[in-house]
């Protein structure tokens, strides 16, 4: 922790070190539905234009690749326009044909009206084209890649619920597959974080693994209950709902596993608080045997929780 100065202390000229700085690269994220700031280090978009492109919205994407072509457009527009009749039938004349013969010449379109007519016209349109090529490679390059990301399609329940299960209280999750084709061995952690202070008044947020009744699955196609026993090993045992706020406890779900379809690794993973946790309450049964003997199951009552007539046991 940082000493806070008292006011008996004189006022005197600041050293260089301790001259106050500007922030830095203030920046808001949004973690586990909190709100978060950052700074100090500095934006840094150039050197790092690939996760840009990969973590930007798709209009955020196409207007940055329109803004580079235009900017290109104009650069080597200029340079057209600084030497009159370096492009032989320059049509509109102008500031503007030269604009639109290098938007032609950019996009390697090359129509044939307007063409280069001198050594200077063709060295120009020589580096345009390069830059070209190499911009139209980066761009199906990185359209491919966010198009090929693997993405999974897992539903989590809005709530978990803590009810009795073969006697022992048990927190359990609803996940299912949105896609219903084959997750080959899918697999899932639970994790717990939440405010401590230790035996030194060092305050931390811990983070726990909490161990589930199964962590795997060998084929997820349509839904799984995610189960953790609180007995007097788990670091849940005597919770309450309120300890758990007062803690701003956070549980943290991850599933992943492989799709069959296209041999790719999915994952996915669910944020809950203290207060979506359900207690004494179960996830209303969407599985339904009809009497031809087929299964129904009916994901528009996914999210919904009842409560359990009986009292689960203490722990």
């Amino acid at each position: 922790m940082s000493e806070i100065p008292d006011g008996n202390h004189h006022a005197s000229s600041p050293r260089p070190d301790r001259a106050e700085r500007r922030p830095i690269g203030v920046r808001r994220l949004r973690l586990g539905g909190r709100e978060v700031f950052t700074q100090g280090i500095a934006p840094a978009v150039l050197q790092d234009l690939y996760h840009y492109f990969m973590t930007v919205g798709w209009p955020q994407l196409f207007g940055t690749f329109a803004a580079f072509f235009l900017a290109f457009d104009l650069l080597f527009g200029c340079l057209y326009y600084l030497v009159p009749g370096c492009v032989a039938n320059l049509n509109p004349p102008g500031f503007a044909g030269a604009f639109f013969f290098s938007v032609e010449t950019l996009a390697t379109v090359g129509y044939g009206d307007m063409h280069p007519h001198d050594f200077y016209g063709h060295s120009v349109a020589m580096v345009e084209i390069f830059v070209g090529l190499m911009s139209l490679s980066l761009i199906t390059g990185i359209m491919f890649a966010r198009f090929s990301r693997p993405r999974a399609r897992f539903l989590f329940a809005k709530s978990a619920v803590v009810r009795p299960l073969d006697g022992k209280p048990t927190l359990m999750f609803r996940a299912a597959n949105a896609r219903q084709n084959v997750v080959q061995e899918a697999s899932a952690q639970l994790r717990m974080l939440r405010n401590e202070v230790t035996a030194e008044g060092y305050r931390l947020r811990r983070i726990t693994d909490l161990a589930l009744v199964r962590s795997q699955h060998p084929l997820f196609v349509l839904g799984w209950n995610i189960m953790h026993v609180i007995d007097t090993t788990s670091p849940l045992h005597g919770q309450t709902p309120e300890s758990l706020r007062a803690a701003a406890a956070q549980f943290l779900l991850t599933v992943s596993g492989t799709d069959e379809t296209t041999g790719q690794l999915l994952m996915a993973r669910a944020e809950y608080h203290g207060r979506d946790i359900r207690w004494n309450q179960t996830f209303r049964d969407i599985l339904e045997v009809r009497e031809d003997g087929t299964l129904h199951f009916d994901y528009g009552k996914f999210h919904d929780v009842e409560p359990i007539t009986h009292t689960p046991p203490k722990t």
